[in-house]
């Protein structure tokens, strides 16, 4: 896997947290889990259920330490947010989430959260049904 990096630009990679000082190329050699600087959710633009839940896919990604913790916070906020929609297209993208999450494919479980922001975005200007879910 190649990944090119600006200078500045931040990646995470099996927890690590790195910066490069200058363009760069890497390629990665063999199995890791990683996410680019511009994927990573702060936890201020945690605003809608579907970006809480993505918050939560990423902490099990970047911190594989403590993924066992954020698992369990996990499959609670999955319920609560499956509850929380009735559109058919987000229903079944969280299915397929807890799915990818179950098989410890956290970041395919990513991707489609982030497919899935323009409907919600869509859903909530129409006043739809879902609204940000606080975190027990």
């Amino acid at each position: 896997m190649h990944i090119s990096l600006r200078a500045g630009e931040r990646i995470f990679i099996n927890g690590a947290v790195l910066r490069v000082d200058r363009k760069v190329s890497i390629e990665l050699l063999n199995d890791a889990t990683f996410l680019l600087e511009n994927h990573v959710l702060q936890v201020e633009d945690a605003t809608t259920p579907l970006r809480q839940l993505y918050f939560v896919v990423q902490a099990i990604l970047i911190d594989p330490a403590s993924a066992d913790r954020a698992l369990g916070v996990f499959r609670d906020l999955h319920t609560a947010t499956l509850n929380s929609f009735s559109n058919e297209e987000i229903v079944s993208g969280l299915r397929n989430v807890a799915d990818l999450v179950e098989a410890k494919r956290p970041f395919d479980a990513l991707k489609i959260i982030r497919s899935l922001f323009l409907a919600e975005s869509a859903i909530l200007s129409k006043g739809g049904k879902a609204a940000p879910i606080q975190a027990a």
